[in-house]
């Protein structure tokens, strides 16, 4: 017992030290050559969605995580592990619980500050990620299969309106399709853009950006504007800024060789970072890198884990992300260009074999996160509420929850309360009683607040105010 609690110390010690390195002897310590800067693909192929599922994550350890993963016959190309050894990251536990069926609803409850009616929009959805709402009234949802669906007056189609997507990789939780995000100019050039894993063969996959035109009924024009160079990255959320330059998270590893786990602070590698670039997907002439050869252009923003959630706050302008950590240490950070957030030199978590990563960050010259959780909730999607429905909600920021933690079913949507300045004052969670996981939340047009639930029949629930009736269930 002595020398296994001592060898998961050690990881965590190989870990913080193996990013030292880098910072101390630059991009060199990454090995291998710069890579080659990525270009828009938007002349790429495109073909219908590739399912894989079965495998566990993207660039996983191999055949489970008992054995050492298969070599891969492009590790020569890159300067990281490109499958990572999971073994010994995680200690067994307890039998994961299925979140029980959802019922028919509706449901009222009473919160603090409001008494809600919760209703199912539709349901049948695999998956999902992320929606977005179309001024005809359509909700656009994106399953992580590769799918795009639409809801139209609440009924879920069964006819995917985009037939001519691009070919994406689909692997448990982290990749597959991903965001969407509305053109700054949608009114006039019904622009939607998406994030998604793009296979690029020998069962890797990158991240990338894929735009299309919304007919009314479908998503036509599709094609590719942005593909990463690299791989073995988690999952990405997009939004467009008040600058009209859309930005774009990319997870890291967050479990692995300390190799891996240390990509996040490497400057030549977009694992861990937030991306900026132009509507076309070119670089930004004023991203906060563009002239440091020693980072790849898009960087604007370092030191992440897996950031699962990404919105722009109405009142202020501010890119809140919001990151998942290990152990605990779930984040809440607002994006500044060119600053490090100190992933994984510092970490309100544990690692999930116990040891604790060092927490202080604003010692380190690291940002500190504005909101942060112990235990962890497992975040995932979140939004800002400036609606009128529910008046006391205003300038709360909504944040959905999958599982705290580490024990399900625990999933629940969680508002937090900020003063003038932005700094928190208290939080609240809610729909605990439906355990439900929380996939997405965004405030639709009538300033209702609609919730995607994270099952394998999920369902899109609407918030939205409710008499003085008692709590039901």
């Amino acid at each position: 017992m002595q020398s296994s609690a001592l060898f998961r110390a050690a990881s965590v010690a190989a870990i913080v030290a193996s990013v030292a390195l880098v910072l101390t002897t630059g991009s060199a310590a990454q090995g291998g050559a710069p890579q080659a800067q990525p270009q828009p693909q938007g002349g790429a192929q495109q073909g219908q969605p590739q399912p894989q599922g079965g495998a566990a994550r993207q660039g996983g350890g191999g055949p489970g995580v008992g054995g050492p993963p298969a070599p891969n016959p492009r590790q020569k190309d890159f300067p990281y592990p490109v499958v990572r050894d999971q073994r010994g990251c995680c200690p067994a536990g307890p039998r994961a619980v299925p979140s029980p069926p959802l019922g028919a609803g509706p449901w009222t409850f009473q919160t603090t500050e409001a008494s809600i009616k919760v209703s199912i929009v539709a349901r049948g959805i695999s998956h999902p990620y992320a929606m977005a709402f179309m001024d005809d009234g359509a909700i656009l949802i994106t399953e992580r299969i590769g799918k795009l669906r639409v809801i139209r007056n609440g009924v879920l189609e069964p006819d995917s309106p985009a037939p001519n997507m691009p070919p994406m990789i689909y692997r448990g939780t982290e990749a597959g399709m991903m965001d969407l995000a509305l053109h700054p100019d949608y009114a006039q050039n019904h622009l939607v853009y998406f994030s998604y894993h793009k296979p690029i063969g020998d069962n890797l996959a990158s991240n990338a950006v894929g735009r299309g035109r919304w007919d009314g009924k479908q998503l036509v024009d599709v094609k590719e504007i942005f593909l990463s160079d690299d791989v073995d990255t988690e999952v990405s959320r997009i939004v467009f800024g008040r600058d009209g330059m859309l930005y774009m998270t990319i997870g890291s590893p967050g479990t692995g060789q300390p190799e891996a786990v240390a990509r996040a602070q490497h400057k030549n590698d977009y694992a861990g970072k937030i991306l900026r670039m132009r509507d076309d997907g070119t670089v930004p002439p004023d991203n906060p890198f563009v002239n440091d050869k020693s980072y790849k252009p898009y960087v604007y923003a370092l030191g992440f884990r897996n950031q699962l959630g990404l919105a722009v706050n109405p009142f202020s302008g501010d890119i809140y992300a919001g990151e998942q950590g290990p152990n605990g240490g779930d984040e809440v950070n607002v994006m500044k260009a060119g600053k490090n957030y100190g992933w994984p030199l510092a970490s309100y978590g544990r690692d999930y074999n116990g040891p604790r990563f060092p927490a202080s960050h604003a010692d380190k010259g690291f940002e500190e996160p504005v909101i942060y959780w112990v235990p962890s909730i497992a975040l995932s999607g979140m939004t800002f509420y400036n609606g009128d429905r529910f008046p006391n909600w205003r300038r709360n920021l909504f944040i959905g929850g999958m599982r705290e933690g580490e024990m399900s079913p625990t999933g629940q949507l969680v508002r937090v309360v900020f003063n003038d300045k932005w700094e928190e004052l208290r939080r609240e969670s809610l729909l605990r009683d439906l355990h439900q996981r929380i996939r997405d939340v965004r405030q639709g047009p009538d300033g209702n607040l609609y919730v995607l639930t994270e099952e394998n029949d999920s369902a899109l629930l609407k918030i939205e105010p409710a008499d003085s009736a008692p709590q039901t269930r």
